[in-house]
């Protein structure tokens, strides 16, 4: 009997995938910095009242020492899940598009070694390109360009699917 699917089909995976989501998106607000750092107020103003002993230390040290180490899963849970989402959206523009090279899709497979040559060539492109102004840019113009491309590209697919 599989232990990881509760009677409902949710798995501990798709449940701590949404709780790791929550805890992320609840600790990156303003209120939980804010409510942090109340708590850290409170404790050090409570230092007087309990004489500034080793159990008041102990208190903070040990609350931020589980809450850290708990939170680096979390975090990383969503980072893990967030850095795949984009490789995918990258590799579909890089799949997608018929001026690219297909050769970086899924890049992120790739060793050391063989990312620095790729950065090396990037790197040569780059300097080319510092030899023009800082105020030319052809990255709007050609945008506009290549989404008409685009428009009537998909429209010449779709008459040539319904002719056929």
């Amino acid at each position: 009997m599989n232990t990881n699917k509760k009677k409902d089909g949710i798995s501990f995976k798709k449940i701590f995938y949404r709780f790791s989501a929550w805890v992320t998106k609840a600790t990156g607000k303003p209120a939980a910095f804010l409510s942090a750092l109340f708590i850290v107020i409170i404790w050090g103003v409570s230092g007087p009242l309990f004489h500034y002993s080793e159990n008041w230390q102990l208190v903070i040290n040990t609350g931020t020492t589980i809450i850290t180490f708990l939170m680096i899963f979390v975090i990383q849970q969503s980072q893990n899940r967030d850095t795949a989402a984009l490789h995918l959206k990258l590799n579909e523009l890089i799949a997608t598009n018929k001026d690219t090279s297909n050769r970086l899709v899924a890049s992120e497979d790739l060793t050391e070694e063989e990312l620095e040559i790729i950065k090396k060539y990037y790197k040569k492109i780059s300097e080319h390109a510092n030899s023009e102004s800082v105020f030319t840019s052809h990255s709007l113009d050609e945008a506009g360009k290549d989404w008409k491309n685009k428009l009537e590209f998909q429209a010449g697919n779709k008459n040539s699917k319904s002719k056929n």
